[in-house]
């Protein structure tokens, strides 16, 4: 008796646990919050070409010198003095995905985003977060700044950026999901009842999301960007591709695919994982004409006068 009684709870335990991270609907549970944190670079740098995985040992190690690599590259632009910590940048939260890449592309396999000549110039002429590190940037005006240094937008669930407030809030109910990220305090409303994209006329910062479920997938397509957010260098014709998978009571599967064919000679894609925060979202009193950016740009006009 007690043998089949155990065999019963071993065969039960993953419906169970299935039971236990469905919402009161059905659908596979992905509320809560959640944080994209990762030392993992979105493309492989050079250092590490033909290397597609860390070891264990390897992906501990990228984890624990990660404040590290990050301040070097601050330092070369903004002298340090202490300000900039594992605390206030969140690295300690930073985590390698379960695949242990190392690069969050997956796809093209040499982990870097498959350009066309027309596309890496307009990237190129972007001002952006990937730049700003390491380098100079021009503070002529406001639209030399990146659009985080604006805020306007950042990464979101898309890209997480290496220093902090890598929150996302995932709220579901029978014919909505929204996500809430805590950078910018953006929302995407994303319905699930099938009904068609806005119009070609629409064009939004956050793009016009649909979403609906494949399995325990939860899928979202995301059109209808405007020509201002140029997404990795993308066009507003730039079709975006999310996958949500939850794999357990901690972890949540992602996959992007990202697809423009006036920017990349393929689709790429990349993987993370959205992993239980241990904290709640707090304002982030962010806005455009903020003091930082009045700072920079009073900053760059008093050094021409120097």
């Amino acid at each position: 008796m007690r043998l089949i009684t155990l065999l019963v709870i071993i065969l039960l335990a993953p419906i169970l646990a299935g039971a236990q991270t469905l919402t009161p609907w059905g659908d596979p549970d992905l509320q809560g919050v959640w944080t994209t944190q990762t030392p993992v670079p979105l493309e492989r740098p050079q250092a590490l070409a033909g290397k597609t995985f860390f070891t264990s040992e390897e992906s501990a190690e990228f984890e624990k010198t990660a404040l590290e690599r990050l301040l070097a590259l601050v330092a070369a632009e903004v002298p340090l003095s202490g300000e900039l910590n594992g605390v206030w940048l969140e690295t300690r939260q930073g985590k390698v995905p379960p695949s242990r890449r190392t690069s969050l592309i997956i796809d093209p396999l040499d982990g870097k985003i498959p350009y066309t000549t027309e596309g890496r110039q307009r990237w190129d002429a972007v001002p952006s977060l990937e730049r700003a590190l390491g380098t100079q940037l021009a503070a002529d005006g406001p639209e030399d700044r990146t659009e985080a240094e604006r805020c306007l937008t950042t990464g979101g669930v898309f890209v997480p950026n290496p220093f902090y407030n890598n929150y996302h809030q995932i709220v579901q109910t029978q014919g909505h999901v929204v996500i809430l990220t805590e950078m910018m305090h953006e929302a995407r409303i994303i319905p699930l009842d099938g009904r068609p994209h806005v119009g070609a006329g629409i064009r939004q910062w956050l793009g016009d999301s649909r979403g609906w479920w494949e399995g325990q997938t939860l899928v979202v397509e995301t059109t209808n960007f405007n020509d201002k957010r140029l997404f990795r260098g993308a066009t507003r014709n730039v079709r975006l591709v999310e996958r949500f998978t939850r794999l357990d009571a901690d972890t949540i599967a992602y996959q992007l695919t990202v697809t423009d064919p006036e920017t990349f000679a393929t689709p790429w894609t990349l993987e993370n994982a959205l992993r239980k925060a241990d904290g709640v979202l707090y304002e982030v009193a962010c806005h455009e004409g903020n003091y930082g950016l009045a700072g920079i740009l009073s900053g760059a006009r008093a050094e021409e006068k120097r």
